[in-house]
């Protein structure tokens, strides 16, 4: 489904309440105590056969008995009863609906699976939205309210918690409540047979009213629709994850609670870093997140490197722990500039440590914290200030936090730094806490939580750089011949085989522009004599076992032979040593290669399998006796461009030597990161290969060199680039066309390179035609503003460029955006055309292409808001068959609609 009736959900102005039985611990009371004593100002109508009155409110026999339609149901009956009370409700009109119940608590002899498909069929018809089954609930407390089983009521915020275990949010919130962080939402999602959470992200993402999205994940059923809902929210906001089972025991339970399939944890690890969410693997970590986040903490301009803290105490010897527990993080102290020091010798004893961290005095007074926090609230170097007390004879920890408080609210000269604290121990340390928390003023109970919340802000604000990174273009282009390589796979299937051999699989990368040894796949010694005349230098001979599991049984590789007569020995008394063993191993084939290594390479292993959740993983990293060693090894989720490539390779220990030392020159890494491209490229274009392992591949200065491939193929599951987890660019939707002229043009979808090119062509506008397109007085685009524009989720919304073939390098001459809600109802569009082109019909071909791309992702309605001085536009939309309405908000702004059906024509 999509967000579709979750206002209802979270917005409802009237609810109904079935399953109130007169237990004071059963989970209708105490729904219904939180729904009565709440804040909400809407009618509660509770149904019961038994009651009279719940909670002094009178109750109704049967849903066809209540006055008014409500917008939301909360369901507290036995799981048997729930499908039949589902379909009541949708003839009602009713439009979501919470379910309690246990989703895998089956009642006796009934099935659990074919009760929860009841559910679905009852509701499908009414467009009905369920939370649940086994869903503890939803607090909103900007609307009162508190449809909720938790015993704590959350107070109002803007950090919206949505977990799938109620026992967690429940605990989540029972914490913050005490430490005064409020939540705009708090939604216990239960079972997700229909509302998941890539449905609520894409719900929140929207909602003005929340900073920050939290989410406590078991699994996850729809990989893509998740990912590309988290990729979605997490440009706007931060988005915080803790990922329950990390071990295959967990993972495989917490798989079970929801029936999707166990994905592995590092492959979710991947998928969290692409979506640009931060992932943490404790509660603490996850209260460490939620503390630093309700206080409105944030870091804006921390540079690529680690994040820079200044710490001030009075405690030298935990400002020592701290450190190590920073740089152990990935954290780095902030160097004090001349004037710094200079400026903090003023102000502190002379024994401080002159140095960073700052320490003010074990006896330090409330003036001496308030002076020193000044002046490195105002020093440039750091990103963030933590402000450490130890309880000490001669110090008084509340004075020190009223002094501590009043600075960091006092106006900065520059650019306002983060302040954190942790105030060590109980007593008046818990009250300095308390004190914190009434200022927005993050405090930790011990300094690593500090700590680790500053390296939370500098984790979320690399993802959002590595979001809105440009990527560069590709070194070169690269052509493929999928044709060819999917020839050779479809051979191989129609023979019943599961494997490509060898010389096959690298004929496979050769097609896709990967540079390969040939290698030659012979039947006896006489023809791997000739094999190794023709190749005219030292070769490789290998045999290839019919029964690949009896390989290790083998001699199977002889390297260096120099001549052709070495290789017919060599091949003879390899295969009578296989023929000796008992029983003896059968060889389907021989293979002879050339001696392809590189001098000076590093020989690495480029790979790919497929997890039963987010489909094909890219793996990277050290081959021969280095790839032996554990945890050398990086995976993404494909597809990749430059930048997602070099950041795979750049999680190796490999990585380091791949750049060069000790007089070893660095490696082409242009063309390794093109390499690993094309095999981006080349799973996502054949859905038949399921595993693929490239080994070795040679990398030096000079490029990059396959020698060796194994290929698992089968018939795929899902078409084309279904499987894929993300996305990938729809190549399919290329156009060659002609200008009128006859300038031959490429119509294409946006790429994230294009960047560049969408700057010059702004660059190139006249005033007046970018105010009619921005609706204000633009001469360039932010960097943020143009990377929304060009790294576009393909799943969800579609731009399209209209660009010159020729002369290098291409140029932009139209562009136009098309994004649709997530329920695919109605979608805006946005074109915009080359000032000096503007009369020449590229308007008419841009418009054309979005409409044909919205007739077939079957959205209902496109439509623009268009100023009214904008003649040309509201022509052109006439023509294509648009109606034009006036705006009553703005008098100056028309919208033109128009409505889509399956074969309209778009003329």
């Amino acid at each position: 489904m999509t967000i579709q009736n979750l206002d209802a959900l979270l917005q409802p102005a009237a609810i109904a309440l079935i399953g109130v039985t007169g237990s004071p611990r059963c989970p209708g009371t105490v729904m219904a105590r939180n729904l009565f004593h709440g804040g909400f100002r809407g009618p509660v109508m509770p149904i019961s056969a038994e009651h009279t009155a719940v909670e002094g409110v009178l109750a109704y026999r049967s849903v066809a008995a209540l006055p008014i339609t409500p917008d939301l149901a909360v369901l507290c009956t036995p799981l048997e009863r729930t499908p039949e009370l589902i379909d009541q409700l949708g003839v009602r009109g009713v439009r979501a609906a919470i379910v309690t119940a246990d989703g895998f608590a089956a009642p006796k002899g009934r099935d659990m699976a074919q009760l929860r498909q009841s559910l679905l069929e009852a509701a499908a018809p009414h467009r009905l939205r369920l939370l649940g089954p086994g869903s503890h609930g939803v607090t909103v407390p900007g609307h009162g309210l508190n449809a909720s089983l938790f015993q704590t009521r959350p107070v109002k915020g803007d950090i919206a918690l949505i977990g799938q275990c109620g026992t967690v949010v429940g605990a989540v919130v029972d914490w913050a409540c005490e430490r005064g962080i409020g939540f705009s939402h708090v939604i216990s999602l239960g079972d997700t047979i229909d509302t998941d959470v890539g449905d609520l992200m894409d719900y929140l993402a929207a909602d003005g009213g929340v900073r920050a999205i939290l989410l406590h994940l078991e699994a996850v059923g729809n990989a893509r629709k998740v990912l590309s809902a988290a990729r979605a929210a997490a440009r706007h906001k931060p988005v915080i994850v803790i990922k329950a089972g990390r071990s295959l025991e967990a993972t495989c339970r917490a798989s079970a609670r929801i029936g999707a399939p166990p994905g592995s944890d590092e492959v979710y690890d991947a998928a969290f870093r692409r979506a640009g969410i931060l992932r943490v693997n404790r509660l603490s970590e996850l209260f460490d997140a939620a503390q630093t986040l309700g206080m409105g903490v944030s870091i804006s301009g921390v540079p690529t490197g680690p994040g820079r803290l200044a710490i001030l105490t009075n405690g030298p010897g935990v400002a020592v722990l701290s450190t190590d527990t920073l740089i152990e993080g990935g954290g780095k102290l902030a160097a004090l500039t001349l004037d710094t020091v200079q400026k903090l010798n003023n102000v502190l004893p002379p024994g401080w440590s002159h140095g960073n961290p700052v320490h003010v005095g074990g006896d330090a007074p409330p003036e001496r914290f308030a002076e020193a926090l000044n002046i490195l609230i105002e020093d440039g170097t750091n990103d963030a200030v933590l402000v450490l007390h130890v309880p000490m004879a001669g110090s008084d920890g509340m004075a020190a936090a009223r002094a501590v408080i009043d600075a960091a609210r006092k106006p900065c000269s520059g650019r306002r730094r983060a302040v954190l604290t942790s105030w060590l121990g109980e007593g008046t340390a818990a009250e300095a806490r308390r004190l914190f928390a009434i200022n927005k003023l993050p405090s930790y109970e011990t300094p690593d939580g500090a700590i680790r919340g500053f390296l939370q802000l500098v984790e979320f604000h690399r993802n959002q750089e590595l979001l809105m990174e440009t990527p560069p273009s590709e070194p070169e282009h690269f052509k493929v011949d999928e044709a060819a390589a999917r020839a050779i796979i479809e051979r191989a299937l129609s023979c019943g085989r599961q494997r490509l051999s060898e010389p096959e699989a690298l004929r496979v990368l050769a097609h896709y522009g990967i540079a390969i040894e040939e290698m030659f796949r012979v039947d006896t010694p006489e023809e791997a004599a000739n094999a190794a005349r023709a190749i005219g230098r030292p070769v490789t001979l290998k045999l290839c076992p019919a029964d690949s599991f009896r390989r290790s049984e083998l001699n199977d590789l002889v390297v260096n032979l120099r001549d052709p007569e070495q290789v017919r020995q060599a091949a003879n008394r390899m295969l009578a040593d296989a023929a000796r063993l008992v029983p003896p191993v059968p060889i389907d084939a021989l293979t002879v290669q050339g001696m392809g290594a590189i001098d000076g390479a590093h020989e690495l292993v480029i790979g790919m399998t497929e997890d039963r959740l987010f489909g094909p993983v890219l793996s990277f990293g050290q081959g021969g006796t280095g790839g032996e060693m554990p945890g050398d090894a990086a995976i993404a989720l494909p597809p990749l461009n430059m930048n997602l490539a070099r950041d795979l390779m750049a999680r190796t220990r490999v990585w380091r030597l791949l750049r060069g030392y000790r007089g070893r020159r660095a490696v082409n890494l242009d063309a390794l990161a093109l390499t690993l491209i094309k095999v981006s490229q080349l799973i996502s274009d054949l859905p038949e290969i399921a595993e693929l392992e490239i080994d070795p591949v040679f990398a030096s200065e000079h490029g990059v060199l396959a020698l060796g491939a194994q290929i698992k193929i089968a018939p795929p599951a899902l078409p084309g680039s279904g499987r894929l987890a993300i996305q990938p660019y729809p190549k399919h939707l290329e156009q060659h066309t002609t200008l009128r002229d006859g300038t031959p043009v490429l119509l294409r979808p946006i790429r994230p390179e294009d960047e560049p090119a969408l700057h010059e062509m702004i660059a190139g506008m006249s005033a007046e035609d970018l105010r009619l397109r921005f609706f204000a007085p633009t001469r360039r685009l932010s960097h943020r503003t143009a990377a929304r524009m060009t790294q576009i989720d393909y799943d969800r919304e579609m731009a399209f460029v209209l660009i010159t073939v020729e002369p290098a390098p291409s140029r932009i001459l139209g562009v136009i955006h098309l994004i649709a809600d997530p329920d695919l109802r109605r979608a805006e569009f946005a074109p915009m055309v080359c000032s000096s082109l503007t009369a020449t019909g590229i308007g008419t071909m841009l418009m054309r292409k979005i409409l044909s791309y919205a007739v077939e992702r079957g959205i209902g309605e496109v439509f623009a808001e268009v100023l009214r001085e904008n003649t040309g536009m509201v022509k052109l939309a006439l023509k294509l068959g648009f109606t034009r309405h006036d705006n009553r908000d703005e008098p100056g702004v028309l919208e033109v609609t128009r409505r889509l059906d399956g074969g309209v024509s778009i003329g």
